[in-house]
């Protein structure tokens, strides 16, 4: 049985252990202030026309998000109405949800370990969706790849969008942090 008050998760030791270490080493960071560490996962699912047409879809996504995570997500709203959309303003549209600490570290793990590799005809995910300031972001087009969903009870398959925030200043850094992550970069 695990003890709450002791458990790491097994990619926070591995960064505290050896990434940090290998980081420094590779940029020759002269603090260890300077080392990009991982900030926060925010995951992100649109429903789009389908939360339009039926209110429930959004409730529905909030729940599978919220397996997905181990934390409670949140349904996003319409900022403003758009009517060619047919969208008033406050309607429910998806959900959000912000992982940061111990969960982070697990949702990554997961990610790397169990999701990717069943995702279908998976070649790796692409080296070059950083945004210029060390974040990288990428999307899934099925949801149910993660092990706590049951694909008997899922009613809608949903795109899954992952926004991975570092520390790091350049892309660089934070491809070489992730790489030392085991994210399978395809380039």
């Amino acid at each position: 049985m695990l003890d709450a008050a002791t458990y790491t998760p097994r990619l926070r030791a591995q960064f505290r252990d050896t990434i940090r270490a290998a980081l420094k080493e590779e940029f020759g960071y002269k603090n260890d202030l300077m080392i990009p560490r991982l900030d926060k996962i925010v995951l992100n699912i649109g429903c789009g026309a389908e939360a339009v047409k039926d209110s429930k879809k959004a409730k529905s996504a909030q729940e599978d998000l919220t397996a997905i995570a181990g934390q409670k997500a949140v349904i996003t709203k319409a900022k403003k109405s758009i009517a060619g959309f047919r969208v008033r303003e406050e309607m429910p549209l998806g959900a959000k949800v912000t992982l940061r600490g111990d969960r982070m570290y697990e949702f990554l793990d997961r990610l790397i370990t169990i999701a990717l590799p069943r995702v279908r005809d998976f070649r790796g995910v692409s080296g070059t969706s950083f945004d210029g300031r060390g974040n990288y972001a990428m999307g899934m087009k099925e949801h149910i790849v993660f092990p706590e969903i049951d694909f008997d009870k899922v009613d809608e398959v949903w795109g899954l969008d992952i926004v991975i925030a570092t520390t790091a200043k350049t892309d660089a850094e934070a491809k070489a942090l992730l790489k030392q992550f085991n994210m399978p970069f395809n380039s």
